[in-house]
């Protein structure tokens, strides 16, 4: 299973709605509205990172209102192996 974690910009007052629209996506396991920089915090799983690429691509950035996003790739697993 890979993961990423995405943060995501969106247009002012729409994160509620745009989080609301991450819910509907299955391979997203978690989405919390943030302060500072960034807007929303989403981590995504699949089976592949083609799978995930497509997430992002096509799902992710395709919602209207959000602006930008940076995707953060682990480099380590859980429980450091």
């Amino acid at each position: 299973m890979e993961s990423l974690y995405i943060l995501i910009n969106c247009d002012l007052g729409s994160e509620i709605e745009i989080i609301k629209e991450l819910t509907k996506i299955p391979e997203i396991k978690e989405v919390r509205g943030t302060y500072g920089i960034y807007d929303v915090f989403v981590k995504v799983q699949a089976d592949s990172s083609a799978t995930l690429e497509n997430i992002i691509t096509n799902k992710i950035r395709r919602i209207p209102k959000v602006r930008s996003t940076v995707t953060l790739t682990p480099i380590i697993s859980q429980g450091g192996r």
